[in-house]
């Protein structure tokens, strides 16, 4: 459907994409969310540690994070908490050696990595007929893809994705040559960092951490680790290949995607105007404020507006109570 009109206007003050993107770190809000965790074991030996928000309801969201996130992060929390609000159980699982334990073989997670999120899909349709799914950034684009690609689950009746890079390679080279993004891009790579020499630790033969600690950016990183241990012949292989953007015409449940125009993080590769305009299930909504993961208005203290969006959206996929 064309490209959705956005209501999100918040104070002049916040007008600004870093200022969006940082307030919520710094101003994290106390959220009354109790998870119960469960191990989703897998069959290559691995497992996911996945997090419920139950409030015995006959429908689920489940959850994807961003880039080295977690379950417990804010706005996985708040989303947990503001769709319970809204009538869904929630399910927020973290991405292999993302949790609070290592996972157990030499692989991670990556952005085009769709195959662990079926396999939440199937074990949570089980219990659940209706199930939405609901990504963050990296997660975002990993739940267009999964949309997109082949036909979903047929549990899955809609998909949301908030400040998502539908075009990887841009989004990451924006990362890596931005002054502005320094400061997110040293907080990525500390973290992946010290992943894999955790990993080299265990697996020796799979990793080559000689140098590991002069890395400066995706693409260097992405070259030597992400595309070598998932199968990808370098970093623009990997990203060609797990980009979203190009499978947007094959989503045939209804999904929104929400990028803010002043999204640090995004580049204009990753507003797919034209995707938009071409596939009635697909709607596209463009903030002119928000940054990544940001959309503070105040209208509600600090609760951030994508998590009221996110529940609108779904309420008209899926009448309350059914």
């Amino acid at each position: 459907m064309p490209v959705i009109q956005s209501h999100f206007k918040p104070p002049f003050f916040l007008r600004n994409g870093h200022v969006q993107t940082i307030l919520p770190v710094l101003f994290p809000r106390w959220l009354d969310v109790v998870y119960e965790r469960e191990r989703l074991e897998l069959g290559d030996g691995d497992f996911l540690d996945m997090d419920w928000s139950r409030r015995g309801r006959g429908r689920l969201a489940i959850l994807l994070h961003g880039l080295e996130g977690c379950t417990d992060n804010g706005y996985m929390r708040g989303m947990a908490s503001a769709l319970n609000a809204a009538g869904w159980d929630a399910l927020g699982w973290n991405f292999r050696g993302c949790g609070e334990e290592l996972n157990r073989i030499p692989r991670f997670y990556h952005s085009g990595e769709t195959g662990d999120l079926a396999a939440v899909i199937r074990h949570a349709s089980a219990t659940y007929s209706s199930i939405a799914l609901v990504g963050f950034s990296l997660g975002g684009n990993v739940v267009l893809k999964y949309l997109g690609e082949a036909e979903p689950h047929a549990t899955v009746v809609a998909g949301v994705a908030i400040s998502t890079p539908v075009d990887l390679a841009s989004s990451a080279l924006s990362l890596d040559q931005r002054v502005a993004n320094r400061i997110y891009l040293r907080r990525f790579l500390n973290t992946l960092i010290l992943k894999v020499e955790a990993k080299a630790a265990r697996f020796p033969d799979h990793f080559d951490v000689s140098g590991i600690r002069k890395i400066r950016g995706f693409q260097e990183f992405d070259d030597r680790y992400t595309a070598r241990l998932h199968g990808f012949r370098d970093a623009d292989d990997y990203w060609e290949q797990s980009s979203s953007r190009q499978f947007i015409s094959g989503i045939r449940v209804p999904a929104l995607l929400v990028n803010a125009k002043d999204d640090p993080f995004l580049t204009p590769e990753s507003f797919p105007f034209e995707e938009a305009e071409k596939n009635d299930c697909f709607s596209f909504e463009v903030p002119d404020s928000g940054g990544h993961v940001g959309f503070v208005d105040l209208a509600n203290g600090l609760q951030p507006w994508h998590e009221r969006r996110t529940a609108q959206f779904l309420a008209t996929v899926l009448k309350p109570g059914a």
